[in-house]
């Protein structure tokens, strides 16, 4: 017993040590990404705004697409080898960035990066495999503060190798992170109690959906990811230029933009493990709908901010509830699923996810352009909103008892009884989780 918690305590330190490396590492290129892009050659306002746009864009959408390829991998030959395949492979992709003289092979990088993402959903689905899961809750919002601290001190770290290094070498130190989160993955973490999911018994998409006991809330959680996602990324086209409106005499727009942004990540760090611990005891889904009624409340007041100073204080509020949000969901989806379809489940989490990276900065700019910088903060309110609408009604609604889906095997051949009872002793330890 006391060797089970020690594996997965040392596990879920490793775990956090890698999420860490891997935030930090991608952070710190995102910020440089439009001055690496005209460094490579492409001038002129338009073309530099489509190019940026285009090789940030890229990786998410590639990530969307095959996160839930990478989740059913997962479950068939376990989340360790996934990790190391994310970190690796991250790390070789973005140290051939350095050495790029070509937008066009800069982009096709990125989308290659994309093909290689899946580091941290597979981490919290490692943690939420081994960790009890009365516990889940707590331990899914330490390795999310992991993420937020490498996010909050990347691009700061990423500034200044840029000004003393150059740009290229931002990519080269990134590619070393990533190499440092793959020893740690390699050396430190140890996946006990995986039963690997046999390809006879895979199941489809469809059937993965059967064997869940509220499908319809399955899918508003994952819709539940891509707001928070788009909450968190529609206000980054416009936000130093609202700054800039609101304080029009200041001549450091870059650093009060810079301390702005990075106000949510201090406190979403003091809120996270906070919040995860309180929702293992009153019930998880009552701390993600109390936190987004709060990010609907704050959001609304900071379309009508007059200050800097009110724009700042009310995004580290913001953060408060941001840090319980998104590990709110990834609990109640390892709660609410079956532990031999998680990486499956994962995957399509965090397809939403990136979706929600596209689509916030896109609706960020549209409304921006539309209306002006202050209805930003109301549409993504809306957005918010309805999604909490969707939350109560689904929760509401009495549990959909499904009959899971038979194996091949069983369906190719007629059970005799004493073949039944045993798929009946399967079935019942399926359902016992770890």
């Amino acid at each position: 017993m006391l060797r089970s918690i020690e594996s997965w305590k040392v596990n879920l330190i490793s775990v956090w040590f890698g999420c860490f490396f891997t935030g930090l590492a991608i952070s710190q290129i995102i910020p440089f990404l439009p001055l690496y892009v005209e460094e490579l050659g492409i001038r002129g306002g338009n073309a530099l705004s489509i190019w940026s746009g285009l090789t940030f864009s890229v990786t998410f959408i590639v990530s969307a697409a095959v996160a839930p390829l990478w989740g059913s991998l997962a479950d068939r030959k376990g989340r360790k080898l996934m990790l190391l395949r994310a970190s690796f492979g991250m790390g070789a992709v973005i140290l051939l960035q350095a050495f790029v003289t070509q937008a066009w092979q800069l982009l096709l990088l990125r989308a290659l990066m994309g093909l290689t993402s899946g580091y941290i959903p597979n981490a919290m689905a490692l943690v939420a495999a081994q960790v009890p899961r009365e516990r889940s809750g707590w331990a899914l919002s330490c390795v999310s503060t992991g993420q937020i601290s490498g996010v909050i001190l990347g691009p700061m770290i990423g500034g200044l190798l840029a000004d003393w290094l150059g740009l290229r070498m931002v990519f080269i130190v990134t590619a070393v992170l990533l190499m440092v989160s793959f020893l740690v993955t390699l050396f430190l973490i140890k996946e006990t109690g995986y039963t690997p999911v046999s390809k006879q018994d895979k199941l489809s998409g469809r059937d993965v959906f059967r064997t869940l006991d509220n499908p319809r809330l399955m899918i508003c959680l994952f819709f539940t990811t891509m707001v928070i996602q788009m909450c968190n990324g529609s206000v980054n086209p416009i936000l130093t230029l609202f700054v800039r409106e609101l304080a029009p005499n200041a001549h450091n727009i870059a650093f009060l933009s810079g301390v702005i942004a990075a106000l949510p990540g201090v406190s979403a760090l003091i809120s996270a493990p906070r919040l995860g611990k309180l929702g293992d005891r009153i019930g998880t889904q009552r701390i993600l709908l109390a936190t987004m009624m709060v990010s609907l409340l704050l959001l609304v007041a900071m379309s009508f901010v007059t200050s800097a100073t009110q724009l700042g204080v009310l995004r580290f509020l913001l953060g408060f509830a941001d840090g319980a949000m998104m590990p709110a969901v990834q609990t109640l989806l390892v709660r609410h699923s079956r532990d031999n379809v998680t990486g499956r489940i994962f995957g399509y989490n965090q397809s939403f996810m990136y979706l929600g990276n596209v689509a916030g900065p896109l609706l960020g700019a549209a409304v921006s352009a539309a209306t002006g910088y202050r209805w930003v903060f109301f549409a993504t309110a809306m957005v918010v909103m309805v999604n909490v609408i969707f939350l109560r009604r689904f929760y509401r609604r009495p549990k959909t008892t499904l009959t899971p889906p038979l194996s091949q095997r069983e369906t190719a051949e007629k059970p005799t009884d004493a073949t039944s009872a045993r798929s009946a002793s399967a079935a019942e330890k399926a359902k016992t989780p770890g």
